[in-house]
């Protein structure tokens, strides 16, 4: 990305300064147009139309009973009730009216002013905004948990790497018992796969440890030195110690100390991620600028972690040359002129399978919930009935 490069200062101008409503909604009409911001369905339309009017038939039914009892202390009971239907007609008819201006107009849901702030932002800082992606396809945790996955508010730039900046929801369980989950990311495009390595921030776990939504045999957990372990707890697969050393030397680990002490970091397949619990694609122009500082100081030193090969590759394909006896390929130049056979002098890129995942641990603290919730729920059934049988 661009942004937080040298070669663009940073631009926040499009977060604050004055904005007339008419042109934010003529801005996100030629979005529509354009096809990079989606119309409001009528699906939507109509689900709108139907939660207003039963909210305000309930609302209305509640405050007409109410003047109906205070009436009816004063003899007034039946002119209330006769004019009960026309204030409930009235009040549906109003939200359907509302909400159908609203959704047309792109007052309800759009958000027009909020969009042409954060696209005339990424474009004066050499990014591109999207509304949402559903379901995004990247490898981190938080986009394999839960489901009814949307990435929204996603700003991304691809100079001198792909950059991308959004928001995230997920939820979990379902009807009485479903929660949404926030999170906010910040995804770095690597130029090769690392090993699959976890810095969790200390400073944002909670009364019963990490925040994160995975979490991780403490076997894999490695000591790092200085006081880095204050800040972030760093699981790596075993026998990977040597790489993940090799990966956070003194000056990376100070980056990370320094400038993102506040997220959760997680390094997967060929990319670095950033979460937080909270929105980062804001209007706030410290965020975002606390944002660029961040991804400015860890750019330099990827190139590092680029040089990084897995050994490990080295030697299966080594032991694989050497089983099928080092035979020349047909259009392979004569053997004189190469590595002897059964040898490799660099390792190929990637990472060896032990390397791409780390193991999860099974929660001793979810479990003990869970029984618990089952246990209270049980025994909501059979206390009525052993009530019933013993007489109390």
């Amino acid at each position: 990305m661009s942004a937080p490069s040298a070669s663009r200062p940073f631009d926040a101008r499009a977060l604050t300064e004055p904005v007339d409503r008419r042109t934010a909604r003529a801005y996100v009409k030629q979005l529509k147009a354009a096809g990079r911001m989606p119309s409001a369905s009528p699906v939507g339309l109509i689900i709108g139309v139907v939660v207003f009017a039963v909210f305000l038939l309930m609302f209305g039914s509640v405050f007409v009973g109410i003047i109906g009892s205070i009436l009816s202390l004063r003899g007034g009971e039946a002119s209330v009730f006769a004019i009960a239907p026309v204030l409930v007609f009235t009040a549906l008819v109003f939200a359907a009216g509302f909400v159908i201006w609203g959704l047309f107009t792109g007052r309800i849901g759009a958000g027009p002013l909020r969009a042409y702030r954060l696209d005339r932002f990424a474009q004066a800082n050499g990014m591109t905004w999207y509304p949402e992606a559903k379901a995004p396809a990247l490898p981190g945790m938080i986009f394999d948990a839960g489901h009814s996955r949307v990435a929204t508010d996603i700003l991304r730039g691809d100079r001198p790497r792909l950059v991308e900046f959004a928001n995230y929801r997920y939820k979990t369980g379902s009807g009485k018992n479903e929660s949404t989950h926030t999170w906010g990311y910040v995804a770095v495009k690597l130029a090769n796969p690392l090993p699959h390595i976890v810095l969790d921030a200390t400073g944002n776990n909670g009364w019963f440890g990490s925040n994160l939504p995975e979490s991780f045999d403490t076997h894999q957990r490695l000591s790092l030195e200085g006081d880095f372990d204050r800040y972030f707890a760093l699981y790596c697969p075993e026998g990977y110690e040597r790489d993940a050393l090799y990966l956070f030397t003194p000056d990376i680990m100070a980056r990370f100390v320094d400038n993102a002490a506040a997220l959760d970091v997680e390094i997967v397949d060929d990319w670095l991620f950033l979460y937080a619990q909270r929105d980062l694609s804001t209007l706030d122009p410290a965020t975002w600028e606390w944002l660029f500082s961040v991804v400015r100081s860890l750019l330099d030193k990827l190139a590092q972690w680029e040089r990084w090969r897995d050994d490990r590759l080295t030697d299966a394909a080594t032991t694989r040359a050497a089983a099928s006896g080092g035979a020349a390929l047909p259009f392979a130049a004569p053997t004189s002129a190469l590595t002897p056979p059964g040898t490799l002098t660099t390792p190929p890129v990637g990472v060896a399978p032990q390397g791409r995942r780390l193991k999860s641990r099974f929660s001793v603290f979810g479990a003990i919930l869970v029984v618990g919730f089952l246990a209270i729920w049980a025994w909501s059934f059979v206390s009525p009935i052993l009530a019933a049988v013993f007489g109390r």
